[in-house]
């Protein structure tokens, strides 16, 4: 059931979504930036968390607990070694591979070769369903496994060369770590959130656009990603401290010089591994859930140009220009053709049609504005090319 004011459209049609309150609804909980201005992200970011977990609360059911409960039994029973010591024991190290007569799998005590391939099938069965629940993030759920997968290698590659690893271990040992944490960090910040942001940009324009700017302002509002975006830098963390830990505990070898063994390690994997799992069925809920469910594919704009998509997308607002200098102004001509002006109040962040009074602060908006470069006064129409402004 799509919402034209400027709200978003939940995930169902089906649900209780009359009781889903907006964003810009929910009142701010805390003000630490009143004080200290550089802590407003602070509040933003308590300000949507409030939201998610409202919303999550009502939209989340029988799906997304079968894939917490599937992803945590994975990793449970892919390292459970209490009464069978396969692991604390430290395995037969001259045995490798999966099939063949030197295989180290088939040569696993029963209970933990029956216990394998119980996780591997609860983690398999977690990721389809993921898979199938959110099917406009499959792309970016895609590349945030392989991910994923890198990082883990990169753990078992450092710790090769140093099982205490990241101690008593040299520079070269930390190429692996670094080098997969690199394909992390391009794969969450420039592939996935690209995505995700320039297809929200693109819903809010096409979707929520509307002749009052309150309400556009409004849609904006409601579709904030502050915490979503911590959610992905958070799920990154985490993947590191999975990866370390499960390393870890299987790099050594016995006799062990410290009491706990892998209890240590494995503790430390099972609690990270289930919390990161939490946050990976976040990323992946809230865009479906923002965008209302599959009108768009969470693509990045160039990818929409190798797809050919890119000619079906609406019009960019356009951002005003200096004729004396050409350098960037506040001025904004949206695409429905309407001219709008930042307000001239340095404690004021609305704007609107010149000459129009602010929505948030009542004081008049200017129809000239100074350019910040080279401080010369003009007419807001003019910071447009003629084709632009009419």
């Amino acid at each position: 059931m799509p919402m034209e004011d400027g709200t978003m459209e939940p995930l169902e049609a089906d649900t209780s979504s009359d009781s889903l309150v907006r964003l810009s609804e929910i009142e701010r909980l805390t003000s630490f930036g009143g004080k200290y201005e550089f802590l407003g992200i602070v509040d933003t970011l308590i300000h949507q968390a409030v939201f998610h977990i409202r919303t999550s609360k009502k939209m989340w059911g029988v799906n997304e607990a079968s894939i917490l409960i599937l992803a945590s039994a994975s990793l449970i029973l892919g390292s459970w070694d209490f009464g069978i010591g396969e692991l604390s024991g430290g395995g037969d190290w001259g045995r490798s591979g999966i099939f063949g007569e030197d295989s180290g799998f088939l040569h696993l005590d029963e209970w933990t070769r029956m216990l394998a391939l119980l996780s591997i099938m609860a983690w398999a069965s977690s990721i389809a369903l993921m898979w199938v629940r959110f099917p406009i993030m499959r792309e970016n759920f895609f590349f945030l496994i392989v991910a994923m997968f890198a990082v883990q290698f990169g753990y078992i590659f450092s710790h090769t060369s140093s099982p205490n690893f990241p101690f008593d271990s040299e520079i070269t040992d930390w190429g692996g770590v670094i080098f997969t944490n690199l394909i992390l960090l391009f794969v969450c910040w420039f592939v996935v959130h690209r995505a995700v942001v320039e297809t929200r940009d693109i819903h809010v324009e096409e979707r929520h656009a509307h002749p009052d700017p309150r309400v556009v302002e409004r849609a904006w509002d409601d579709h904030r990603l502050h915490a979503w975006s911590s959610s992905l830098a958070i799920w990154g963390i985490l993947v590191n401290v999975v990866s370390w830990s499960g390393s870890h505990a299987i790099a050594d070898r016995p006799p062990f010089d410290y009491d706990y063994g892998i209890i240590g390690p494995s503790t430390l994997f099972v609690f990270s591994g289930v919390v990161s799992y939490f946050f990976l069925l976040h990323i992946l809920w809230y865009p479906h859930f923002m965008l209302g469910g599959g009108d768009h594919q969470i693509w990045s704009s160039r990818a929409r140009e190798v797809a050919g998509q890119s000619n079906v997308s609406v019009a960019r607002s356009i951002q005003g220009s200096c004729p004396v200098c050409g350098g960037e102004t506040p001025v904004t001509k949206r695409p429905s053709g309407r001219i709008e002006v930042r307000c001239s109040n340095s404690d004021c962040s609305g704007q609107g049609k010149p000459g129009d009074a602010c929505v948030k602060c009542a004081e008049i908006l200017p129809s000239r504005v100074v350019c910040p470069s080279c401080s010369s006064n003009t007419t807001v129409v003019s910071h447009f090319s003629k084709a632009e402004a009419w």
